[in-house]
């Protein structure tokens, strides 16, 4: 299949990577709804999760093109970033906005995999996707915060020795806007799970290691705040061009691997004397799949280049993770639609990645707020929340 041929070298070893975990790998962990450390570990150890960190601090120092590379292979070989894709875009706000001592602290840890930054809490059960209407607030206490709340859909808390944790600081009703008075610190998961935090796994429809973090007077060094006071919602913001970037490339990945998948299967796959890929029922939907799928990518590599430029893409990191997700999700139901009933049998794994690339459409930004964007700031439309 074609494609734009970037770090050409980075994407064949990550596919030979990915050979070792193959379907059945998979399968299994979503059996027992399982952390696929395996491949964490071995990801780590190639250095394909420190790609993004600087060789100062143990990274590789790659643009996040690079990024978008690995991810997109992964997704495409049929297995699953969403283990550890976090590590690549959170660590951002400690790299962009944190001081000397934080970096030296944690950065090198990350990077040889002997620190897991995996969890991300911003998300609240009242709040959604209004993040300044969250309420977990850390309150100053000489040296120290303490930290009480709750967050939710905090994937891998369990896996994670850090996680980057947005907070209040000043009561919403004393600020001017209400982005304000919110901060971002560093917190150590293994300490703080000593002393109040608690961790509660969700089930969900997708291997996804999701989870409500609870908060009970749970103290952070003032020491671990990232930046300054109050400005933590900035901090926070300026890293999700990236994320976008980064979860749409797997998301292009993903509608690779299921036309792959559907357009072999349909020339195999005989009925009534003749390949079912001869039909243009079955081969029609492929084929609008495949160029839904360009050009997403297109847009993907739009916005790659500009945020390596220099630039702050907005619109176009947002398009290119709406209409990558989208993509992938149409190929998906082409890919079942050409198995049938094979569709939904694990072995094929089609299922699997359908229910994978569902989560897509909704997070990391739901497509309606992508859309509500794009009419605001990109079309001048009056603001619709």
């Amino acid at each position: 299949m074609p494609t734009i041929d970037m770090h050409r070298d980075i994407r064949d070893a990550v596919a030979k990577l990915c050979e070792k975990f193959p379907g059945e790998y998979w399968r299994k962990l979503d059996e027992k709804r399982a952390y696929p450390a395996e491949f964490v570990n071995e990801l780590t150890g190639q250095g394909y999760l420190s790609a993004l960190i600087p060789e100062e601090y143990g990274g590789i120092g790659l643009g996040l093109s690079a990024g978008t590379a690995i991810l997109e292979e992964i997704h495409r070989a049929g297995c699953n970033a969403g283990a550890c894709h976090a590590q690549m875009y959170t660590m951002g706000t400690l790299l962009r906005h944190g001081n000397d001592a934080q970096k030296q602290q944690y950065l090198p840890g990350i990077a040889d995999g002997s620190l897991r930054l995996q969890a991300f809490g911003v998300t609240e059960p009242g709040s959604g996707t209004n993040t300044p209407a969250i309420k977990t607030f850390a309150r100053r206490d000489g040296d120290r915060y303490i930290v009480n709340g709750q967050k939710i859909w905090t994937s891998r808390a369990e896996y994670s020795d850090l996680m980057i944790l947005l907070a209040r600081t000043t009561p919403i009703g004393e600020v001017k806007k209400k982005t304000d008075g919110l901060s971002v610190f560093i917190l150590d998961m293994n300490a703080a799970e000593k002393a109040g935090l608690r961790i509660s796994p969700i089930r969900t429809m997708m291997n996804h290691s999701s989870c409500e973090v609870f908060f009970d007077d749970v103290a952070i060094p003032a020491e671990n705040l990232i930046g300054e006071e109050g400005r933590g919602f900035r901090y926070i913001m300026s890293g999700m061009n990236a994320e976008r970037i980064l979860i749409a490339s797997e998301c292009i990945g993903d509608a690779k691997w299921f036309i792959d998948k559907a357009s072999s299967y349909a020339g195999e796959r005989e009925v009534f004397g003749r390949p079912i890929g001869q039909n243009q029922g079955v081969a029609f939907p492929i084929a609008q799949a495949y160029a839904r799928m360009r050009a997403a990518e297109l847009m993907v590599h739009e916005a790659v280049g500009l945020y390596e430029a220099g630039e702050t893409p907005g619109a176009e990191a947002n398009m290119a993770k709406m209409l990558a997700a989208e993509a992938s999700w149409e190929a998906a139901e082409a890919a079942v639609q050409t198995f049938g009933g094979f569709g939904f049998a694990e072995e094929y794994d089609i299922e699997r990645k359908f229910r994978e690339t569902r989560l897509y459409q909704v997070a990391p930004i739901s497509t309606n707020l992508v859309l509500s964007y794009i009419a605001e700031h990109v079309l001048g439309m009056p603001r619709s929340y």
